[in-house]
């Protein structure tokens, strides 16, 4: 379907995704390299609301970045779907996997981890039939979406007006110092907000209060 990497005169980081996947799949390993830089950011934005009710944020980003790594091997541009929304199921279910093992095994903090924003796949999406991919039901999506949901509400009610940006900020998968220079704060005070909001975060958890706003 997408033939436009044949064309030399394109540089890698002016091709679309899935070009740049049909140039890894013959082996490019540089166009690899230009897909992991280009979604780094995505696997910052599905590891942090892990991070932030428990895990361990190298770990998560690390296992992140699997999934990524993943999506870029395997991305099949007949499938109908974007590499995008391929590469999201990907890093999110390597989460998920790691999440359910360390569950399993009792191993912290991993298993402490909850998910802030779990995402609904259609049932005609890429993930049909694809049995690795698809191991939550839609029951388990609604009640994760609903927990959390009241979860995050009940914590953003006990941020302060800048811990409440940072947190917006850090869901969205900035780093520490993209986030200072966007507020006009040093990178270290934002770094001790994130700690706050995680204190804050194990404190309802611990408390059992989680009441809809």
């Amino acid at each position: 379907m997408y033939k436009s990497y044949e064309h030399p005169q394109l540089s890698l980081e002016q091709m679309i995704d899935e070009d740049l996947c049909g140039l890894a799949a013959s082996g490019n390993r540089m166009a690899e390299e230009v897909l992991v830089t280009r979604y780094n950011r995505l696997v910052r934005t599905c590891a942090r609301p892990f991070f932030l009710f428990g895990g361990d944020s190298e770990d998560l980003t690390q296992e992140g970045m699997v999934g990524l790594i993943k999506a870029v091997r395997e991305y099949d541009a007949s499938k109908e779907a974007s590499f995008r929304t391929f590469a999201e199921i990907c890093i999110r279910s390597r989460l998920y996997s790691v999440l359910r093992a360390a569950a399993r095994d009792k191993h912290a903090p991993l298993n402490q981890s909850v998910p802030l924003d779990t995402p609904f796949f259609d049932s005609n999406s890429y993930t049909s039939g694809t049995n690795n991919l698809a191991q939550r039901n839609p029951e388990d999506d609604l009640i994760d979406r609903e927990h959390t949901a009241a979860l995050l509400s009940g914590v953003r009610k006990q941020l302060s007006e800048f811990e409440a940006k940072i947190l917006g900020y850090y869901l969205d998968g900035l780093s520490c110092r993209e986030i200072a220079k966007t507020v006009g704060r040093p990178p270290k005070s934002v770094d001790n907000a994130v700690q706050r909001i995680r204190r804050k975060v194990a404190q309802q958890l611990l408390s059992g209060d989680v009441s809809e706003s």
